[in-house]
């Protein structure tokens, strides 16, 4: 039988309702369920409304791989604070100034002199290489951010390009013997792109989610109805949004500009067709093909010992087991990507007392 939800923002008595139905057919799962949401927004939900305390406790519910800025491999930070040392404009969102690279952080060239310019979006670093010559925009996202990178390098915006894919990340997890996923709250702004059906070929228990508190209860529950049932499937509690075919026109630019390739991710490592690099015929737009005399000289990354960031994007491990966490590494002071952006785990987990 098909779960249908009435979605009433605001309304307790509905996620109380929905609370009480998760234990019910937890109580008939005679085993432990780990489900992970691969979104950032959704762990923010999760902290913000106390969603785990809720559960009961058979059901794990952790963070995944759904930050884009935590997700940017060691090598692709150090190849941006690179360029801008080099005396090339960079232009980038916020959160990525302060993900610490081998040498430096972004801000850290930036208080070298580098010209690192903060972008509210890709339009204000297409207005930026209009008035300079050499502007990089660093391209940082999934699906969702990726069609804007597209349309503005057509518009003759250079772009280093980390975007990557979700649905080759969650295959990825499901192999990997530590993680041991039974179902995904799959993100509802990346499935607005690339509809339901692009999460075919991943084998798990699946529900794509909403952003309100009752969207995420009611995923858990329909992802427990497919567990005790044995089923895999996708299905769509955010029908109000995501169709089946995403969103054909966003779609068609970003085929149009991008094409598959291995991507590295923190975490995951090597991840193959889930990188979405920039076609040759675009290449006058790739930094990393205008600018390969100075990326070919930057160094293998640094391992930062002790920060548990790739352990946490995998599900492994939660921010409180790291034990820079609160400690060595705090929003003010982060050592690992994952304390730096506001969709990041290890941050939220410390703004909600999460020790």
């Amino acid at each position: 039988m098909r779960l249908i939800v009435m979605v009433v923002f605001g309304d307790s008595g509905v996620c109380k309702k929905l609370v009480g139905r998760i234990k019910d057919v937890a109580g008939s799962i005679d085993r432990d369920v780990k489900l992970m949401e691969v979104c950032g927004t959704h762990t923010q939900v999760v902290a913000r409304y106390g969603i785990r305390s809720v559960l009961p406790s058979n059901v794990k519910l952790v963070s995944g791989p759904g930050c884009p800025v935590c997700v940017t491999a060691q090598r692709d930070i150090d190849c941006v604070v690179e360029l801008a040392l080099s005396g090339v404009t960079v232009a980038t969102y916020g959160d990525m100034m302060r993900v610490p690279g081998s040498r430096m952080s972004l801000n850290g060239a930036r208080a070298e002199g580098a010209d690192v310019e903060v972008v509210c979006s890709v339009v204000d670093a297409l207005r930026m290489c209009r008035d300079r010559e050499d502007v990089v925009f660093f391209g940082v996202g999934f699906e969702t951010t990726a069609p804007m990178s597209a349309v503005a390098l057509k518009s003759g915006l250079c772009v280093y390009s980390v975007h990557k894919t979700m649905p080759a990340a969650m295959k990825m997890l499901l192999l990997m013997d530590k993680v041991n996923i039974d179902g995904f709250i799959s993100p509802g702004n990346v499935s607005a792109i690339i509809g339901s059906s692009a999460y075919r070929d991943v084998d798990a228990a699946q529900v794509i989610t909403g952003f309100e508190a009752v969207d995420v209860l009611a995923s858990v529950l329909m992802l427990l109805l497919q567990i005790r049932k044995g089923e895999r499937k996708v299905e769509n509690e955010y029908n109000r949004v995501v169709s089946a075919r995403g969103n054909p026109a966003a779609l068609g630019v970003i085929d149009e500009v991008f094409e598959a390739r291995d991507a590295d991710w923190r975490g995951l490592g090597v991840v193959g067709g889930s990188g979405l690099g920039i076609r040759k015929r675009f290449g006058r737009f790739d930094a990393e093909v205008r600018f390969s005399d100075v990326l070919d000289d930057v160094m293998e990354p640094k391992v930062f010992n002790g920060c548990r960031c790739g352990e946490v994007l995998c599900g492994v491990c939660e921010p409180h087991e790291c034990g820079l966490f609160g400690k060595k590494c705090r929003p003010d002071s982060p050592m690992g990507a994952c304390m730096v952006s506001s969709e990041g785990a290890c941050g939220i987990a410390y703004v909600a007392g999460c020790f």
